[in-house]
């Protein structure tokens, strides 16, 4: 008999978010009757793209193409269409699929809450149910022992994702010391705080393999500025209090980031031809 797979395979995606950017009209971008509605409704994890397939299907495709096959949703209360859909016509193939509920929008680090029962005292991936990040990224964390995250250069990002050069501030930027461990991550830094880091930075696009630390640590944080419990906040917890290692894996391929309504025919053009099987 084969020895079991020792390495993490379940992932929590982050799907709770009221989509505020989506929401906001662009008449430059060119889309169908239901993408539209999708778009009004904030719904970015269930855009339609080739062939109505739902965005969601490809991060959950690519999630179990990396080996993680069991897989929780963090959703809201009001997002029965998501229940509905992988209950029904969406039910997934690859990954044995389940939800938590996050009642209200109050952070990431809430949102990982949410789904601690899930978790069960073992190490997890964590993402962004708007990003489809590379199988390189997702692999190399699976291969790691605890914890840790992929960091990606902005011009690897500018080059081969489709993140336009203004949004890069939008996520957090990261210091890697000596041993190649997570010494310093900034999230949303002004430009100021940005120009410390380098003229092409390590970027965090919210992708972690996450220790069971991770839920003492979002319990022993403060809100932040905006109110909210942050990740970010939790993983600074963790390692400086806690004792935790996040190792810094770097990643040469970009992101495809589907945060706006003009992000929708760049993303739906790369994801041509790309086989989902969730």
């Amino acid at each position: 008999m084969a020895p079991r797979d020792q390495r993490p395979d379940k992932a929590v995606v982050l799907a709770r978010g009221l989509g505020t950017r989506m929401r906001r009209a662009d008449a430059a971008a060119p889309l169908d009757p239901a993408q539209r509605a999708a778009a009004e409704r904030g719904q970015k994890a269930m855009m339609p793209l080739a062939g109505g397939r739902p965005f969601l299907d490809y991060v959950l495709s690519g999630l179990a193409d990396a080996g993680y096959v069991r897989v929780c949703l963090v959703i809201g209360p009001e997002h029965g269409v998501v229940r509905d859909y992988y209950a029904g016509p969406g039910r997934p193939e690859r990954v044995a699929l389940e939800f938590a509920v996050q009642r209200e929008p109050r952070g990431t680090a809430e949102a990982v809450l949410a789904a601690e029962r899930f978790a069960a005292g073992e190490s997890f991936l964590a993402v962004n149910a708007d990003n489809i990040y590379p199988r390189s990224a997702l692999e190399g964390l699976r291969a790691l022992p605890r914890a840790g995250l992929p960091g990606f250069r902005r011009s690897v990002l500018l080059a081969r994702g489709n993140i336009p050069a203004g949004r890069i501030l939008a996520f957090a930027l990261i210091g890697v010391d000596a041993e190649g461990l997570l010494e310093r991550i900034v999230e949303k830094p002004d430009p100021a705080a940005a120009a410390e880091f380098g003229d092409d930075p390590l970027v965090s696009m919210n992708a972690w393999l996450l220790p069971p630390t991770i839920f003492a640590a979002a319990r022993a944080i403060a809100p932040s500025s905006r109110g909210e419990l942050e990740l970010v906040d939790a993983v600074r917890y963790a390692i400086l209090r806690l004792g935790e290692r996040f190792p810094v894996i770097e990643v040469g391929e970009g992101v495809l980031d589907l945060s706006t309504r003009g992000d929708i025919p760049a993303v739906a053009e790369r994801l041509q031809g790309v086989v989902v099987r969730p």
